[in-house]
């Protein structure tokens, strides 16, 4: 039993550092995308400059805070996981 619980989680967790790393290619792939449309639109070097920096610092924090959350999980996940798993089984 206690095998199978620990499969559990394993599967769950390995799901969501799979999703939530899909999400950070993703969020890089689509502001890449978004900058590179409206460069053409920009009609100052400096606003330019300033909307790369600005997408930079959003793509280190939003990566190194998806980063953190994964940490936390892995560290965690007999805890989160298995209060997770106790509901789902209530509800069968």
């Amino acid at each position: 039993m206690a095998n199978d619980l620990e499969s559990r989680i394993d599967a769950m967790y390995s799901r969501d550092r799979i999703f939530a790393w899909g999400f950070v290619i993703a969020l890089w792939a689509t502001v890449l995308f978004v900058l590179l449309a409206v460069r053409a639109n920009i009609p100052n070097p400096a606003v330019e400059t300033v909307c790369w920096i600005a997408a930079a610092v959003l793509l280190l924090f939003n990566t190194a805070s998806i980063g953190a959350m994964v940490r936390h999980y892995g560290h965690d996940k007999t805890h989160i996981y298995g209060t997770d798993i106790k509901h789902l089984d209530a509800g069968r």
